[in-house]
């Protein structure tokens, strides 16, 4: 991996626009929560969780989304299902712009945009056998015909995703985790949606079980053409199921390219951290550099200025605390939000430690 110190700045250019056949496109996506405070509920301040964020997501494509915890990557995923309203910003599914649609009009979309949630053990309604649960959603939407061939429905989607169909009358609890997930993985199916947001599935599973799980999720974005957003905070797993990566931090997107650029040649003082961290065998770390960050992530309540970044660069100068970078076209099909590429200027790279 190529180390930010070796890189020479580039000349920077403006985001590049989403393709026309985009499935779905955020413009400049912000969702802010008001703090308050004393006994009338007074605001005292705002928690920007997202704050400003564009990507898209093409037909067939599975977009990494990673960051450290607290980041909003989870709060991007449910603003751009809706489940939480956007502050600001704008999106767009098939070119249509969905932001400000009520309750009735949103419900086609909500066919065709699916969640899988991270805990398998509370997003399962302990009340309903395994079978209510995943044919629900048909008849929430009133699809699938009668009692009859809702169950036949769901019994193949049980087969799909691995389980038994005479599973279908169990109840969660007699689940194990992967299998929990697994029965998510079918509510999903059950609309034959397009665009499925993985809320970080696989991170409250066994090692052993999430190589199962992603691998299901590979095979059946092949077989129906899904469209993935996959959160996560591990590394290893984006690298593993991704075709392209946004890397976020306190509420920006501050890297933005394919899989082998990240991973590779990182633009972005956080990446090359977060990269450093990736546990490799010892052979292969003797000849990395390890990136150790200082401090914690500030509040997103009071966040620094600047590049919000800059308390923990080993890069930071003073342009860093005074202006926010924009997120660039540093190389072709390769966006960072950092001062080192800005406009070709060059700045005395800082020792790291």
């Amino acid at each position: 991996m190529t180390a930010l110190r070796d890189l020479a700045p580039s000349p920077a250019r403006a985001v590049p626009a989403a393709p026309a056949e985009a499935l779905v496109e955020v413009r400049d996506l912000r969702k802010h929560f008001p703090v308050r405070r004393g006994l009338f509920g007074r605001v005292a301040g705002q928690v920007h969780a997202v704050d400003g964020v564009s990507f898209h997501v093409a037909p067939g494509e599975t977009l990494g989304l990673v960051g450290e915890s607290g980041c909003g990557k989870s709060t991007a995923g449910r603003t751009l299902l809706r489940l939480l309203e956007p502050t600001a910003g704008e999106i767009r599914f098939r070119g249509e712009d969905i932001t400000r649609l009520d309750a009735r009009a949103m419900l086609p979309f909500r066919r065709r945009m699916q969640m899988v949630h991270q805990d398998p053990y509370a997003s399962l309604n302990p009340r309903m056998p395994a079978g209510e649960i995943v044919a629900e959603p048909l008849v929430i939407h009133g699809v699938g015909g009668g009692r009859a061939e809702r169950r036949e429905r769901v019994a193949q989607l049980f087969e799909r995703v691995g389980l038994r169909p005479e599973q279908m009358d169990a109840y969660p609890h007699e689940f194990s985790g992967g299998q929990r997930q697994r029965i998510g993985i079918a509510r999903v199916l059950a609309l034959g949606p397009e665009l499925i947001v993985c809320d970080e599935p696989v991170s409250a599973l066994d090692v052993s079980i999430q190589a199962q799980i992603l691998n299901l999720l590979m095979d059946l974005q092949d077989e129906y053409g899904l469209s993935y957003l996959f959160i996560a905070h591990d590394l290893a797993v984006v690298e593993h199921i991704s075709q392209r990566v946004a890397v976020m931090y306190l509420g920006k997107i501050v890297e933005l390219t394919d899989r082998a650029s990240l991973f590779e040649m990182p633009l972005h003082p956080y990446t090359e951290a977060l990269l450093s961290a990736v546990p490799i065998p010892k052979v292969t770390a003797r000849r990395r550099r390890r990136v150790i960050l200082s401090g914690d992530v500030p509040s997103p309540i009071n966040r620094p200025s600047g590049c919000h970044f800059h308390t923990r660069c080993a890069y930071a100068h003073a342009r860093c605390r005074s202006e926010a970078p924009a997120l660039r076209e540093v190389r072709p099909g390769h966006l960072a939000a950092c001062h080192l590429h800005d406009g070709g200027v060059t700045f005395p790279l800082a020792k790291p430690g």
